[in-house]
């Protein structure tokens, strides 16, 4: 037991220690380009390279992590990863800092560990706020942006890269002595689990949805201390202490996020991110100075933070048996997106010598998933009034005001004997007994149009030609404008009650 609480911070601080790694080279190039000449497209090449092995290696690292265990994925991708760390240190030339970033990448796609692992030791109304601290790892770029270019003024940079060596053998040797060994595992073959969910349109919507809020932050996280340097003339230092700013920010409110998603709507939450980075990818498209800037960029900061917490309380809701590849390919999706914003905005700038057209795409973007989000929204209530409707002990039928069956529920099959399908199309005349006679059907429809419903009993037949006695509802449905637009009949069969007053 004692063993399992240690997991989060332990965990926590293993994503802390990866992100550190994952932004060396982005936070450094102000000091590494003087050593290797880069121009400004090879400099935001080489920056984004660290992302594409950390989006991509998110989805087998989150199945491996259900399969093995977070103790062994952390312990053996921390040790992978100081082979890179020191090839960089060691660099003199583009391919060097490509190829060494290439596999940098390992210290991203730890991330799928976690918010795979994780999730198995507490109840699912404790996940958003769980996976909010655990993503609070994210702090670990705000180190390395703020730490490294101050020791690199100090001892250079290449000292300053191999420094962290030594945190990667720390939490190596950390995880596989404090790991838990007896973590549950999931055995399910990879190719099974994608083809379950592949097809699956909510994994996309939440792909598209981290892609915009995680993308967001590492794409600034990478972008800013360079852009701050060359556009605003800031010096390295105070470029990195904006951008720590930034990343701080978004961290803190990552678990706030996760927090907020539990108790409260999530898509509420959703449609505030997503509504947030539309407004400011418009101020950031028409920022003239530094200050109106800065309000754009926390803008973005509040909104990424909130929203890396929210969309993955989503994940285990939906997907509890593919939680791992799920994370994965979600976490792949939001790595990917800070991939390709730095390039985007750098080619952006070459062709019109400014970045608006950049900051409008996230503005854009922002907008469509806001509205998908409403759209998520509004299908899961009906969704939700559905399975009322199918989980409702009285029969229930649904017409169109036309008097044309548009639904029924199981309980309508179990008193009539007809199955959905048999039904569906026709009117509910096949029901009549022959009990009735006209008068009594126009005078039950005279009521329902006057009174809004009808109530009392009625002789029906069933679909094996038995009559049966029911107790019989209709209640006519209008919308805002009066207009009819459906008729719902609810109904109870009362045979046993009418034997029991019989004898």
């Amino acid at each position: 037991m004692k063993r399992q609480k240690v997991q989060l911070p332990l965990q926590t601080l293993s994503l802390t220690a990866g992100f550190m790694v994952w932004v060396l080279i982005s936070s450094l190039m102000p000091n590494i380009k003087q050593d290797i000449g880069l121009t400004e497209q090879e400099i935001a090449l080489v920056t984004a390279i660290p992302v594409i092995l950390g989006s991509i290696l998110r989805i087998p690292i989150g199945y491996f992590t259900n399969r093995f265990g977070a103790r062994i994925i952390f312990t053996i991708s921390f040790i992978l990863l100081i082979f890179p760390v020191y090839y960089i240190s060691i660099a003199n030339s583009l391919f060097d800092l490509i190829l060494g970033g290439l596999f940098l990448g390992i210290s991203g796609a730890v991330f799928s560990v976690g918010v795979t692992s994780l999730p198995k030791y507490y109840s699912k109304e404790k996940h958003g706020f769980i996976n909010g601290i655990y993503g609070a790892g994210n702090i670990g770029t705000a180190i390395t942006t703020f730490a490294a270019p101050v020791l690199a003024k100090t001892i250079g940079w290449e000292q300053t890269v191999r420094l962290y060596i030594v945190l990667l053998l720390l939490f190596a040797v950390s995880n596989f002595f404090l790991g838990d060994k007896k973590e549950q595992k999931i055995k399910q073959p990879i190719m099974q689990q994608i083809k379950e969910v592949y097809r699956n349109q909510i994994l996309w919507f939440l792909s598209l949805f981290y892609f915009i809020t995680f993308g967001g932050f590492v794409a600034f996280t990478i972008y800013l201390p360079n852009f701050l340097v060359n556009h605003f003339e800031l010096d390295p230092v105070s470029a990195g202490l904006r951008t720590a700013g930034f990343i701080v920010l978004a961290t803190i409110l990552r678990p706030i996020g996760g927090f907020l998603a539990d108790k409260f709507n999530t898509y509420y939450m959703l449609m505030f991110v997503f509504g947030g980075l539309t407004i400011s990818g418009v101020i950031l498209s028409f920022s003239p100075t530094i200050e109106i800037y800065t309000i754009g960029v926390l803008t973005v900061a509040v909104c990424a933070g909130i929203g890396n917490g929210t969309v993955f309380k989503l994940v285990p809701l939906y997907f509890s048996k593919q939680a791992g590849i799920v994370n994965g390919i979600v976490a792949a999706m939001g790595g990917l997106g800070g991939f390709f914003p730095p390039l985007v905005l750098t080619s952006v700038f070459n062709l019109t010598g400014h970045y608006a057209i950049g900051f409008m795409a996230l503005s854009e973007f922002a907008l469509l998933s806001f509205v998908i989000v409403v759209f998520m929204y509004y299908q899961e209530e009906r969704q939700i009034d559905n399975k009322i409707i199918q989980n409702t002990a009285q029969g229930l039928m649904i017409t169109n005001r036309e008097g044309i069956i548009q639904s029924v529920n199981p309980a309508f099959t179990k008193v009539t004997g007809y199955e959905m399908e048999e039904v569906i199309g026709k009117k509910p005349n096949i029901l009549q007994s022959g009990k009735h006679n006209r008068a009594f059907y126009q005078t039950l429809w005279s009521e329902v149009k006057t009174n809004g419903y009808w109530q009392g009993e009625i002789w029906n037949k069933r679909k094996n030609g038995e009559i049966y006695p029911e107790w019989l509802t209709i209640t006519k449905i209008s919308n805002e404008a009066g207009e009819i637009k459906y008729y719902v009949g609810q109904f109870n069969d009362i045979s046993k009650e009418k034997m029991r007053m019989i004898k």
